[in-house]
């Protein structure tokens, strides 16, 4: 299903910048990480980073010399708490199969 859906996602984006197609990538993936999964409800981005990105400066590097913040345990627990969720969904879809 993932490569059906990036198959039809590049096509559709890339098919009228033939020649310019490397151009298009960034937007192509950040479409696609944006997207719920049928399976999770969750867009791959959040199910890894916790929250959805709003614009494509949401997915720029932090700089190395932040420091984390003081709740990272909280951090740490909705992160795993949504890993549970799509790991759950995943498996109810899979087991509807």
């Amino acid at each position: 299903m993932t490569n059906r859906t990036l198959d039809i996602l590049l096509r559709a984006l890339i098919k009228p910048h033939a020649k310019a197609w490397d151009l298009f990538l960034p937007h192509a993936e950040f479409a696609y990480n944006k997207t719920p999964s049928t399976a999770t409800g969750l867009s791959p981005f959040k199910v890894v980073y916790g929250i959805d990105p709003l614009s494509p400066l949401d997915l720029t590097p932090r700089p190395l010399d932040e420091k984390p913040s003081a709740d990272a345990a909280t951090r740490v627990e909705e992160i795993q708490k949504l890993y549970e969720l799509a790991k759950g969904r995943i498996e109810k879809t899979n087991a509807s199969y």
